[in-house]
Order: C-alpha cells, then sequence, then structure tokens
C-alpha cells in the first residue's frame, strides 16, 4: 500500500489499516461518531496524507525541505484556510471539522501539517480581527498557500510569561516603528506574513497590539534556522525588527487588543496542535500492531505476548480518550461555550502528553528497529514531542484549568 511503502518500514507498515481494510474498523476508527459530511473530508485529508505526504515524511526530515508545493495541493483541497470565511477564499468549516482534518493529514507528516495548523490560525485571525480591507488583502492568497503565515508571540525572554514582551513599536504619523525580535518562529524567513504581537502601550498584556507584516519590510530580517529534534519539514528562525516600518493600516483591531487576539488565536491553535498528536499516535499504534504480528522473538510472534498485548490495550485506550477530549474542546469552542478556553487547554495538556507515551511505547515495541530512521516510528516520536511545549507549555495548560477550579 501506499503509506507503507511510505513509511519505509519494509512492506509491513500500516496504511491499509488506516485507509480501511483491515482493523480499521475497530475500537480506534477515528471516523467514529462523525456526520456523513465528516467522513468524507476525513478520508479526502486521509487519502492526501497516504499519497502526498507519507511517501516524503522521511526525506523532508532528514534534508530539511520545506514542501511548499504539496501544502499548495492540499489548500486546493480547502485546507489552507479551514475555518476561515468563504467570502475570501475559506472553507468556512467547524473547529471540530478542523481537528479531523488536522488529525487525519499528521498520520501522513506530522510536522508538515503542525506548520499547516499555524499558518490556518494566522489566517483564521486576519478573517476574525481584521477589517474588510484587511481581509481582501491578506486572506485569499493566505488560504490559496499562494503565500503563507508565521505566528510571531514568543521572544527571547518570554515564553510562557507572553504578557512580558519586549518588542516595541512606537507611533509615529500613520506608521509604527517596530524594534525588537522574535524567538522559535515557525515558517520564519520562508513565509510571507507575519502576524507580530508588540507593545504599544504600558507594561502588561493590555499594552499589547497586533500588526501584520509583509516579507520584504524594509528592517525586517530573520536568524540562523535553528537545527531541531523534530518538525524539521518547517523551518524555524528568529525574526528581527530594526527600526522596521509598518502602515498604521496594518494593524489588528484597536490598539491595546493585540494579547486579547494572540490568546483567541491560541484556543484554537491548541487544539490543532493536539488533534496533530492524535495523527501521530494513531499512525504509531497501527505500526506497533503490525509489528507485533510479524516480529517473532522466543519461537512466536510478540503478539502472543500479554504484557505487550495489555500495552498496546493501553494506548488503543489512551488514543481514544485523547481524541474524546479533544473533539469535546472543539465543540465547546465552536459554540463559544465559557469554559471553551480551560477545556483547550485540557485537551491540550492530555492529547500531547498521553500521544507522546503512545508513540514513545510504540516505538519500545519495535525494539532496536525503532531507533533506526527506516522505520517511521522514531519520526513521529521526535516531531511530537514539541508538542508539550508549544502553543502555551504543558506547564502552563495546568496554571489555566488550576486557576480555573481555584476561582471560587
Amino acid at each position: 500500500s501506499a503509506m507503507a511503502m511510505a513509511w519505509r518500514a519494509a512492506p509491513r507498515a500500516a496504511a491499509r489499516l488506516l485507509l480501511g481494510r483491515r482493523g480499521i474498523a475497530s475500537c480506534i476508527d477515528p471516523s467514529t461518531g462523525l456526520t456523513e459530511d465528516q467522513k468524507e473530508f476525513q478520508k479526502v485529508a486521509l487519502d492526501f496524507a497516504a499519497k502526498e505526504m507519507a511517501p516524503y515524511m522521511a526525506e523532508w526530515d532528514e534534508k530539511e525541505i520545506f514542501p511548499v508545493e504539496t501544502m499548495r495541493k492540499a489548500a486546493q483541497l480547502g485546507f489552507g484556510g479551514i475555518y476561515v470565511k468563504p467570502d475570501v477564499g475559506g472553507s468556512g468549516l467547524s473547529r471540530l471539522d478542523t481537528s479531523i482534518i488536522f488529525e487525519a493529514l499528521s498520520t501522513g507528516c506530522t510536522s508538515t501539517t503542525a506548520y499547516m495548523s499555524i499558518h490556518n490560525m494566522c489566517v483564521w485571525m486576519i478573517d476574525t480581527f481584521g477589517n474588510e480591507e484587511q481581509r481582501r488583502r491578506f486572506c485569499p492568497s493566505l488560504c490559496s498557500m499562494e503565500k503563507f503565515a508565521s505566528y510571531c508571540l514568543t521572544e527571547p525572554g518570554s515564553g510562557s510569561d507572553a504578557a512580558s514582551l519586549l518588542t516595541s513599536a512606537q507611533r509615529k504619523g500613520d506608521t509604527y516603528i517596530l524594534n525588537g525580535s522574535k524567538a522559535f518562529i515557525s515558517g520564519g524567513g520562508d513565509t510571507d506574513v507575519y502576524v507580530v504581537m508588540c507593545r504599544t502601550g504600558g507594561p502588561g498584556p493590555k499594552g499589547i497590539s497586533c500588526l501584520v507584516l509583509e516579507k520584504g519590510m524594509p528592517g525586517l530580517s530573520f536568524g540562523k534556522k535553528e537545527k531541531k529534534v523534530g518538525w524539521n519539514s518547517q523551518p524555524t528562525r528568529a525574526v528581527i525588527f530594526e527600526d522596521c516600518v509598518v502602515p498604521v493600516g496594518n494593524r489588528l483591531g484597536a490598539e491595546g487588543q493585540g494579547f486579547s487576539i494572540a490568546m483567541q488565536g491560541l484556543n484554537g491553535g491548541r487544539i490543532n496542535i493536539a488533534s496533530c498528536s492524535l495523527g501521530a499516535a494513531h499512525a504509531s499504534v497501527l505500526l506497533a500492531q503490525e509489528h507485533l504480528t510479524v516480529r517473532k522473538q522466543f519461537g512466536e510472534p510478540l503478539a502472543n505476548n500479554q504484557y505487550l498485548q495489555f500495552r498496546l490495550a493501553e494506548m488503543a485506550t489512551r488514543l481514544v480518550a485523547a481524541r474524546l477530549m479533544v473533539r469535546n474542546a472543539a465543540r465547546a469552542l465552536q459554540d463559544g461555550r465559557e469554559d471553551a478556553a480551560v477545556l483547550c487547554s485540557m485537551a491540550k495538556l492530555f492529547a500531547t502528553d498521553e500521544c507522546f507515551g503512545i508513540c514513545n511505547q510504540a516505538l519500545q515495541m519495535h525494539g532496536g528497529y525503532g531507533y533506526l530512521k527506516d522505520y517511521a516510528v522514531q519520526q513521529f516520536v521526535r516531531d511530537i514531542r514539541v508538542h508539550q511545549i508549544l502553543e502555551g507549555t504543558n506547564e502552563v495548560m495546568r496554571m489555566i484549568v488550576a486557576r480555573n477550579l481555584l476561582q471560587g
């Protein structure tokens, strides 16, 4: 099958399981409980993952290729602005639909899908908080992925403590003069549009505004490409502003609204990145299932070993629990429920921790083979590890949940 060759784990990898022959109608079937429409675009996304992503996943990782053309093909299927309004080229789908799509795409390449999820978050922010002129200027070329977007919140000195960011924008006539730098920016240097959080007022979250920058603006430059453990199909660089002149017309929303825009974007971003973890974990369970049936030790298949049976059962159970949590949070966000932000934090915390454990256990089940780059399972482990850190560290997720419970 396509995915089997793709994952290069000899002829015995796992696509046929993913794409619907033996085993997918099982307890871990990701289409359970979905509408007919959702099943339809889930299948489109799974097929795209199997045919257009999985065969190249290892090469993109090895050679650090940013697969622009592949992402543009995905955008033709509507995956460039999934939850963006249709009048500017978006697909107008729900948060749950979005989660289902990112979960499916992530089975083919988690790193590439994770970048696409950040791009989608940026376009949504412009669509939601931009005025008509801004929406029409930026969104269509982003939805088609003719252009790509990056989200610029984190700085060298402010990660989890985002409200203390220092990048400053001084108002000068009808422009802002921007100075400072951003760290760990996904796509940085290779992308066209930068959604930047900067300080236009006093200290704390209320002094922060949001500007949209375009590559090529004088004073905008980039650091060296970072060498990362995983997520190698997307470049990561520092983004540097030196007296960078930005028209006031590029501000999203009002002055002082930036932090609120950033956090609302991240609620969706947390669901999206958790969904990418689900796809990696699902693929890893299938790879483990296949390996246990093929690999023999002590005269019988590993699948006959009760300890490993029990571990596989736990992996499947944790996967389904995480998936239900993510989909529940996606529905809450879609419905605008009061507890949505906390449910998104819970889902991000639980899914990214559990799914990393699932992928890591799948690697262990492969024994020495799991540590070889010929086997896809190690790449899922490397690509999914950072999901416990970004879009708000899992420590910060615990803070958000605890604060909600203890508010009295």
